[in-house]
């Protein structure tokens, strides 16, 4: 297929039930993709012990934060599997760090009442309103995360409760498919968990040119040694736009 991407090969690492829109994306601009998932999304430890209880208790919370559409999905079918209604949380507002973590709550009939400008934990701690006397927040998320937004909500005074709603894993990956992905041009990342993970599977920041969907996965990039292109705004549409524009430098 031709495109501006014709003759590039390039990796994608997202999980396998996550990488169908990248893939096809970079395909239509006609890029030869190797898909290797670094990742894979688990249960938690305690089998969503955890996560069921907390949205048992869905209406003692002012706020629901998610960040990212695992934690959503996770989130939203805790929720459906407890079979309350709406007037249960009625005063529970969600928040999400971006529209892709948002559309699982929005199409479990869940309003989402804050997303921020950028898809980023630092942007939605700055558009977070200040909390009430006895503040709560719920904050479902990756087993592994960086801290800044329980840290941050913290620091200006609510009272945040972490609960894990998934984890990533490590998939075995057959050899041939190493042996494809070291001889691409480019590898798309699109969490600092992706970037990370490839490196420790590879042994080597190979290959060198790296289109990372946001800062946090750039940033990861950089520190490992890749050159990298960072999208904005920071999507797949955003991530394929930047690769696009890097072919034709």
């Amino acid at each position: 297929m031709s495109g501006p991407l014709s003759g590039t090969t390039m990796v994608v690492t997202r999980a396998t039930d996550q990488a169908a829109s990248l893939t096809a994306a970079l395909v239509a601009q006609g890029a030869d993709v190797v898909e290797m998932p670094v990742i894979a999304i688990a249960d938690p430890i305690d089998g969503g012990r955890a996560l069921a209880e907390a949205v048992r208790c869905l209406g003692t919370y002012d706020w629901v934060v998610t960040t990212s559409p695992n934690g959503s999905r996770r989130l939203a079918a805790a929720i459906a599997s407890e079979g309350g209604t709406r007037e249960d949380h009625a005063g529970t507002r969600f928040a999400a760090v971006g529209p892709k973590t948002a559309a699982p709550l929005v199409e479990a009939g869940l309003t989402v009442d804050l997303i921020p400008d950028k898809a980023v934990a630092e942007d939605l701690l700055e558009a977070f309103p200040p909390p009430p006397p006895g503040g709560r927040v719920l904050l479902a998320r990756a087993e592994v995360a960086r801290p800044v937004l329980p840290e941050g909500l913290r620091a200006a005074g609510w009272e945040v409760d972490v609960v894990t709603a998934y984890r990533n894993v490590g998939p075995v990956i057959a050899t041939g498919l190493l042996e494809r992905a070291r001889d691409a041009d480019w590898v798309t990342f699109t969490s600092e968990s992706t970037v990370r993970r490839y490196v420790d599977i590879l042994g080597e920041p190979v290959p060198v040119q790296a289109v990372c969907i946001g800062p946090i996965s750039a940033a990861a990039a950089r520190e490992l040694g890749f050159r990298v292109v960072e999208a904005d705004p920071h999507s797949v549409a955003g991530l394929v736009d930047a690769a696009c524009v890097l072919a034709g430098s």
